[in-house]
């Protein structure tokens, strides 16, 4: 069967070169588009300012910012002041059996100050340990940072490859069509027979079926990504690894992940915080020593003696030594020492995941590369092949099938080239994030970083005050 070389060719040259335009472009992510798309930095930085979920975890990291003041308030007198008012009525049988009634209108108003002086270190463990839980909030605040960021990456390339994928089934549907309608004229003309139609037919609908397939995916990734950044534009930049930033070798890899992966130094703040729990637990085994002022003054007016008072004022100092208390102090240090143990074997299973993720970040990102390669020789062995095939059913060599099955094959090379070069962005910024420096300041981002020691020395040394820094 020979194919009509006037208009088979043009059709199928004229599909290819328009397939080839459009996945290059979409495709290549070291190329720019105008400046009227948006890119991956500017994405990134609308996920950090406006993402939820890491606005919900600063907002925890405030809270546990207050642990530090309520444990200084340890340090601090404690005033309270008491009003009491009422009214008595008293009845008194006197000895010649009369009866004698009175109303009396007590009220007493009192302050009492209370200054610990020594209660078994328990309030300066006590700090220790909200500031040590500050230190693993604000790590933990960081580690949210760093996967709300890789999201925002995932889903950025999600779209754009999902957009790329429509744009190439999108031709390869024209082609398609368009091989269709040839290979009717060619039946009519008598050159082939209805199989051939009918192969064109099928494969037409498979094209559409995968173009559905791609609709549905990007408009999926479509809604991801307003989740994690906001509503996307109409046009998104091709995105680039960040190889600049990433370590050179899988040892180095390890070697900062164990440094400076926000996971592991979280764990081991978690360390020093239960640790340092032991000795608060032990110091109810201590002795406390308080000092307390009080003044009061009580008045009692009666409605026929008039009025008679007190006024009092007193200095206490009181030391007590707790002698048995039901093994409760006891109970409560042995369970913190669990508590401790218990948090380093954490600190060493996060360590161990912290390499592991350290190890398959790197490989993934090497195998990226290697998939990138090899996508790309895919493609320019699958174009020769498509040219090489029309060429040859030009001249009677090859069948409808064969043309229709090298057009698949080209079709599903520049798939899994969209798909690796996808895969290669996201793996290196999962190997930033692996070593820790998946962040504004590293990656340059043109968005103020979010600093959470701010809002601490904001609060810590906060005597009194309802209201946030904020104004809430």
């Amino acid at each position: 069967m020979a194919w009509s070389s006037g208009l088979i060719s043009s059709a199928g040259t004229t599909a290819r070169r328009s397939l080839a335009g459009v996945c290059a472009a979409a495709i290549s992510l070291a190329l720019t588009f105008p400046v009227s798309a948006e890119g991956l930095p500017e994405a990134l930085a609308k996920a950090y300012q406006t993402n939820p979920q890491l606005n919900a975890e600063r907002a925890r990291q405030r809270a546990t910012d207050e642990n530090v003041p309520a444990a200084l308030s340890g340090y601090r007198p404690q005033i309270i002041a008491s009003l009491g008012v009422g009214m008595q009525a008293v009845r008194n049988l006197l000895p010649d059996n009369t009866i004698q009634t009175a109303t009396l209108k007590p009220w007493t108003i009192g302050v009492t100050v209370t200054q610990n002086l020594f209660n078994g270190f328990r309030t300066a463990n006590s700090v220790r340990v909200a500031e040590f839980q500050v230190k693993s909030g604000r790590e933990a605040l960081r580690n949210v940072g760093q996967g709300v960021l890789l999201d925002a990456v995932t889903a950025y390339t999600n779209v754009l490859a999902n957009q790329a994928l429509v744009a190439a089934q999108k031709t390869n549907v024209d082609f398609l069509s368009q091989t269709l309608d040839i290979t009717n004229k060619r039946l009519n003309a008598g050159d082939v027979t209805p199989t051939d139609t009918a192969q064109a037919e099928a494969r037409l609908s498979r094209g559409r079926a995968d173009l559905n397939a791609a609709e549905v995916n990007l408009a999926v990734s479509e809604a991801t990504y307003a989740q994690v950044i906001g509503n996307p534009p109409s046009r998104l930049s091709p995105a680039a690894p960040v190889d600049r930033l990433l370590p050179r070798s899988r040892e180095e890899a390890i070697a900062l992940a164990l440094q400076g992966n926000p996971a592991v130094l979280a764990a081991s703040y978690d360390v020093d915080v239960a640790t340092t729990t032991i000795k608060v637990a032990e110091g109810s085994l201590l002795p406390s020593v308080t000092l307390q002022g009080n003044a009061s003054r009580s008045r009692d007016t009666d409605s026929t003696l008039g009025t008679k008072g007190t006024d009092q004022a007193s200095i206490l100092g009181q030391v007590s030594a707790p002698i048995y208390d039901g093994g409760l102090a006891a109970a409560e240090t042995r369970q913190s020492k669990e508590i401790a143990a218990q948090s380093r074997l954490v600190l060493d299973q996060i360590r161990n995941q912290s390499r592991t993720a350290a190890v398959g970040a790197w490989v993934s990102n090497e195998g990226a590369k290697i998939a990138v390669s090899a996508s790309e020789a895919e493609v320019r062995a699958a174009e020769i092949a498509l040219k090489g095939v029309g060429r040859e059913a030009q001249g009677g060599q090859r069948t409808t099938v064969d043309v229709l099955n090298s057009q698949q094959d080209l079709t599903l090379a520049r798939a899994r080239l969209i798909g690796a070069q996808r895969d290669r962005v996201i793996a290196s910024y999962t190997l930033l994030s692996a070593i820790g420096r998946l962040d504004v300041k590293t990656l340059k981002l043109n968005t103020p970083d979010y600093l959470p020691d701010v809002h601490y020395h904001q609060v810590r040394d906060a005597w009194h005050g309802l209201r946030t820094p904020s104004g809430q």
